[in-house]
């Protein structure tokens, strides 16, 4: 599969999981809360009973007669898991029947609830899918929250109701002249509209002796009560409920449901659904159904990463602080040195070896000293750019093409000295970081160290967003992995080996293509300690375009997960614990694993934001980069770097972040699809410049 395919893949994958997000938040969320218009002595409608249908004209009018002392509970905003049972539970002991108005969306993510109340004998009215006004839609979307909803009850029930209480509407005279006209449109199409002959209020919660003083008729005569069993906070209800019903029955009045009250048999208003209505309602409830078990998953993957990254900004905090005093107590006890070999391998690297090489033979070092060019096959006169150079300190060593472990390799062993440097052909070394890199060395188990790599072309705005991302994630992880005994990953720029451990490993593998990582893990895995060394710098190039960028990042995530997978053994077993039950799960948790849900989170944070609670999702994520900033407040200063660079740190959230994440979700497919990735060379531009380090 070709890149442009995979991309392909991951944008069809992205877009089915927007759509069903954007499905679960459009047809689920209930837009408005409950609630009632205020009466009006002057409404058209003040006179008129609390069924309605279409009078012929666009305009609306009573069918029902009188209802004498018959009493239909009706109820709103249901189904809801929390109340709807304890209601119905009440009608079931009382033997009273009632009129349940529905919310589609409610109805979908219940649907148990509404197949309790048909099952028990209960009628089913339509309350629109998601609680909307009716008399300020255009028409389009009110047939859709009608329909919507008439599609739920088929798929769910296999029944079309007939009935529907249009949100927020009271009592006939609280019926405006615009919802008049608006309700006689749907009452022209078969609907038959119920409103309220006595509204509790009970969504206002005014208290279980308001609720039941507004459901006493005055009277003899009966008609519709509205409730509510769903939208908020409804034990008011369920408290009131028991007390109606019996103050009722003591006034010898009957209870009936809406059709009863209209005078007609109940299949008159809800009828059986059409064997393809079931269909297409099974098959929207279904789609409905996935989008809400994505949505939970992935409220569940935000939870648990939120906690994730929380308890890891802390530890890395709290670990790195530890280090960077072991790091300075280090340096007061400098004063070691031994005779080191540098190996640099070298392909084509003229534009920057001379610089590479010179930084090198004139580090203030106190022993001996090598350093061994590799010329890797190159085309383009490296190897005699080092020799023109005419440093006795420096040989060069010819051969054909063979990549880059073999070049270490045939480094290794030319070199004279037990202690071996390895860098990079595109480095530059500041003085003393020779000195410094080798300190960590007094201690007889310290196998390997890793330096400090500084970008050294920071002027540009990937330059900087890089120079945030070496600082932030490279030094400050090797601050923690020392800290922990886990060091996974000796840089190429500016890494220190024992010959010795190199040697009992067979040399530098060619098995991945992130050598560096390789054979740390395998050195780690013998039982020695890898240090960081935070004081020796070594500035490198990174690259400025986007596409250099990602063939850099997609080797170095490709490379991580063989090396994963090479290393998997160190998890079982006795002795590689460090290596094993430490960086490997830590490399696969936020190497591997975050960022291939990190996309999935930035899609919910987005659902939230439109459907859920923005002011709290806005607020996480202030927090965050709050917190954020505060470690790269720190870890700049800590690695003596100007801070005036995190002005674009936000800016790098939104961009940056998004395209080091789809390089490891490329380089996942590509892993899985068992297609090798091949180590490739960036062009070089040499502009790479040596910083001073800021004033503390």
């Amino acid at each position: 599969m070709t890149l442009r395919a995979r991309h392909v893949l991951v944008a069809l994958l992205t877009v089915m999981v927007v759509v069903l997000l954007l499905v679960d938040g459009v047809t689920t969320k209930t837009l408005g809360a409950a609630g009632t218009d205020a009466a009006s002595p002057d409404a058209p409608l003040a006179s008129a009973g609390p069924i309605l249908v279409s009078n012929g004209h666009g305009g609306l009018e009573s069918r029902a007669a009188a209802p004498g002392k018959r009493i239909a509970l009706t109820f709103d905003d249901g189904p809801s898991p929390k109340w709807t049972p304890k209601i119905l539970a009440i009608l079931q002991r009382e033997h009273v029947p009632a009129t349940f108005f529905e919310i589609g969306g409610n109805a979908v993510r219940a649907p148990w609830l509404t197949r309790r109340i048909i099952k028990d004998g209960f009628e089913l009215g339509d309350h629109t899918f998601t609680h909307p006004n009716l008399a300020t839609l255009p028409n389009w979307q009110r047939q859709l929250q009608i329909g919507m909803t008439e599609s739920a009850f088929s798929g769910i029930v296999g029944l079309r109701t007939r009935m529907l209480r249009p949100p927020y509407s009271s009592t006939p005279d609280a019926i405006t002249p615009k919802e008049i006209a608006v309700w006689g449109k749907i009452a022209a199409e078969g609907y038959t509209i119920v409103v309220a002959s006595y509204d509790t209020r009970d969504w206002d919660l005014p208290g279980v002796s308001s609720i039941l003083a507004a459901a006493t008729p005055e009277g003899n005569q009966g008609g519709t009560i509205l409730m509510h069993d769903g939208g908020g906070n409804r034990a008011e209800t369920v408290k009131a409920l028991p007390k109606i019903i019996a103050m009722l029955k003591r006034r010898d009045f009957r209870f009936v449901t809406v059709s009863q009250l209209d005078g007609l048999p109940r299949d008159a208003l809800m009828t059986s659904a059409s064997p393809w209505e079931r269909l297409r309602g099974s098959l929207f409830v279904g789609m409905l159904a996935v989008s809400r078990a994505v949505t939970g998953v992935l409220q569940a993957i935000v939870l648990a990463v939120a906690a994730l990254v929380g308890v890891r900004m802390l530890l890395v905090l709290a670990l790195a602080s530890a280090q960077v005093r072991r790091g300075r107590r280090r340096e007061r006890d400098s004063g070691f040195s031994a005779p080191v070999s540098i190996v640099v391998p070298a392909f084509n690297e003229a534009v920057g070896i001379e610089r590479c090489v010179r930084s090198l033979a004139d580090s203030s070092y106190p022993a001996p000293l090598e350093v061994i060019v590799v010329d890797d096959g190159s085309s383009d006169g490296t190897g005699a750019l080092v020799e023109a150079l005419g440093l006795a300190s420096v040989r060069v060593l010819r051969q054909a093409n063979a990549g880059k472990p073999a070049a270490l390799n045939a480094g290794l062993a030319a070199a004279r000295h037990d202690l071996v440097v390895m860098v990079d052909g595109d480095t530059v070394f500041e003085e003393h970081s020779l000195l410094n890199l080798v300190q960590p060395f007094a201690a007889p188990d310290v196998g390997a160290v890793s330096g400090n790599t500084k970008v050294g072309n920071r002027s540009g705005l990937l330059g900087r967003w890089q120079h945030i991302e070496y600082v932030m994630a490279f030094s400050l992880d090797r601050r923690v992995y020392e800290m922990l005994n886990c060091m996974p990953t000796v840089p190429g720029a500016i890494g220190a080996f024992r010959r010795d451990a190199l040697l009992r490993l067979g040399g530098i593998s060619g098995a991945t293509v992130a050598e560096d990582t390789d054979v740390t893990l395998a050195i780690g895995r013998e039982g020695w300690r890898v240090l960081y060394a935070e004081d020796a710098r070594a500035w490198t190039e990174v690259p400025c375009t986007l596409s250099g960028l990602w063939r850099q990042r997609s080797r170095w995530a490709y490379g991580t997960l063989q090396s994963l997978w090479k290393h998997r053994g160190a998890f079982a077993r006795r002795g590689e614990g460090r290596i094993g039950r430490r960086a490997l799960p830590y490399m696969m948790i936020f190497q591997v694993l975050l960022p291939l849900v990190a996309p999935l989170i930035d899609l919910f944070a987005i659902y939230s934001i439109l459907f859920l609670a923005p002011l709290q999702i806005l607020a996480f994520w202030l927090a965050f980069n709050a917190f954020q900033l505060t470690l790269a407040w720190a870890a700049f200063g800590w690695d003596g770097e100007s801070r005036r660079v995190l002005w674009w740190m936000p800016l790098q959230q939104f961009v940056y972040r998004q395209l080091m994440y789809l390089v490891v979700i490329d380089s996942v497919i590509v892993a899985l699809m068992g297609t090798r990735v091949r180590w490739n060379r960036l062009a070089r531009t040499g502009e790479v410049q040596v910083a001073q380090p800021a004033s503390p």
